[in-house]
């Protein structure tokens, strides 16, 4: 059975980086696709691109407001045949730096959008997943979900929750009939890692990398995926290490001051954007 083909599957903050490119590697494999975004204008010059390659329609979406959560998914199901077969939680944010340098605006931004709006997600459509006794919620995490970096605080915590809360949730609703993974990407190639300065041994992996993983955990349902496979071994024993340990690993991968060390006047403009990342945005009107 074709788990992708004729399926409807809504992605959230998927006008660029790896919700583009997933939704673009979906609607290849025949899905419907529905992306949902906060900045409208993003959002809708990204369904003008994707529709070159199939079926897709976008709506505003704020994840961190549940009535605009619930109403982008209404109509997703409105453009579906009644119901949503998947859902990709992608929206996130990546604030970093020293952690009491992070500002209560910044630290509120990261965790409603990162944790709250992949709850608000997953509790708006395991109800008819479960009475269908078929759906896949697949959550975009990080192995920062499993190793924790310096300068990373705050987005590291958020992201230990979702790997959490997916793998607690694959296991409750597994006799339901519902699939729920998470996929776990190193540094990635997009906004996130903008002024950082990734070491040799951390090369970054491309968006269409972890669109690949998802269409892969699609197709053979898993609960826990990295990219690249390798660093999920790496990334699962490295916190269980003696402190001086885990120290001297992490200085010799460089990861010890990447998140710390970095391009400040390169990267204020994600910042600032991670930071407010709550609301629609819709310079349109």
């Amino acid at each position: 059975m074709d788990n992708i083909r004729g399926k409807t599957i809504a992605i959230t903050g998927a006008a660029r980086g790896i919700g583009y490119a997933t939704a673009t590697a979906l609607l290849k494999r025949g899905a419907r696709v529905v992306i949902g975004d906060r900045e409208v204008a993003l959002q809708e010059s990204a369904v003008a691109k994707l529709g070159a390659f199939g079926q897709v329609s976008g709506y505003p979406l704020d994840v961190t407001d549940r009535e605009s959560f619930a109403t982008f998914l209404d109509k997703a199901r409105t453009d579906g045949h009644g119901h949503i077969d998947v859902l990709i939680n992608n929206a996130g944010v990546m604030p970093v730096g020293p952690f009491l340098e992070q500002s209560e605006q910044s630290i509120r931004s990261a965790i409603e959008v990162n944790f709250y709006g992949v709850l608000t997600g997953c509790q708006l459509v395991l109800p008819e997943m479960t009475k269908r006794r078929s759906g896949h919620i697949v959550n975009i995490a990080s192995l920062a979900g499993m190793l924790a970096l310096p300068g990373q605080v705050v987005y590291a915590g958020t992201k230990f929750a979702v790997v959490g809360l997916s793998t607690a949730m694959a296991d409750e609703f597994a006799p339901q009939g519902v699939d729920v993974s998470a996929v776990m990407p190193t540094f990635t190639n997009t906004d996130l890692i903008t002024g950082t300065h990734t070491s040799s041994a951390q090369k970054p992996v491309e968006p269409e990398d972890i669109a690949a993983a998802v269409v892969k955990v699609l197709d053979k349902p898993t609960t826990l995926v990295s990219v690249p496979p390798a660093l999920r071994f790496v990334s699962a024993i490295t916190p269980t290490l003696a402190p001086k340990a885990r120290r001297w690993l992490s200085h010799k991968m460089g990861n010890d001051t990447v998140f710390l060390d970095y391009d400040r006047t390169a990267r204020d403009g994600y910042e600032r954007r991670a930071q407010a990342a709550l609301g629609v945005v819709d310079e349109t009107n």
